[in-house]
């Protein structure tokens, strides 16, 4: 049996070949950076870039998908090149072990399709934004903490982020916990707005945030030029 039979609902044999062309950056091996790299992969896209600097530790169990109690210390791109690999092999996995900055985003990001932001600070974020501008490709922007969430899709041109936290870094805000279940919510938006997007198919959160409270069963969807419209 095929391995894409069961995805021949939600997309034809030839959305799913164009998928095996595509390259996508994950910024981010973490909370949301796990989930995501994992669905990519079920996806058969072609080749996933990973990019992250960071070892697991101990209060990464709670929440993050690759994270294990055998593999504390280890590397996050080697982990996820692991997992990668079992769930499908066909996938070519590139792992960057660096922190993404304003001074090599480009040079990180360039030569893929689009890129995914799992990071939790706003310094590469912006490094990002500025980035995909100049390489004229399209950014997935998500972030999480407690019980809320949020997902946009930024085109060149769109200065998503600095509308959503201002036009210029100030200072970092503080990045919040969360569990297990916001991540992997927020994670599936992103890869749907990713998918969305190579494929030009459906409507996409340009220029638009979508704003989840999962405590409060609350989700906004919020028109970056008009008000916040409760859904």
């Amino acid at each position: 049996m095929d391995r894409d039979v069961k995805t021949l609902d939600v997309m034809t044999k030839e959305e799913l070949g164009v998928l095996k062309t595509k390259s996508v950056c994950v910024v981010g091996a973490g909370g949301l950076g796990g989930y995501v790299i994992e669905m990519l992969a079920r996806l058969n896209i072609n080749t996933i870039r990973t990019v992250d600097c960071d070892t697991f530790e101990i209060s990464n169990l709670n929440r993050q998908l690759f994270s294990n109690e055998q593999n504390l210390g280890k590397k996050k791109v080697d982990e996820a090149l692991l997992t990668v690999k079992i769930i499908n092999s066909n996938v070519k996995f590139e792992g960057i072990n660096k922190e993404l900055s304003a001074e090599n985003a480009r040079d990180i990001l360039k030569g893929v399709d689009i890129v995914v932001d799992c990071v939790d600070n706003l310094k590469a974020r912006y490094a990002m934004q500025d980035a995909c501008e100049e390489l004229d490709m399209p950014l997935i922007h998500g972030a999480v903490g407690a019980w809320q969430g949020q997902v946009s899709t930024v085109f060149p041109g769109d200065k998503t982020i600095s509308k959503i936290y201002g036009k210029e870094y100030i200072e970092e805000i503080n990045a919040i916990g969360t569990a297990s279940f916001l991540p992997a919510a927020i994670a599936a938006y992103q890869v749907s707005e990713c998918i969305k997007v190579l494929l030009g198919k459906g409507e996409a959160l340009r220029k638009k945030v979508l704003y989840l409270d999962l405590l409060n069963n609350q989700n906004y969807l919020v028109n970056l030029y008009d008000e916040m419209e409760s859904i």
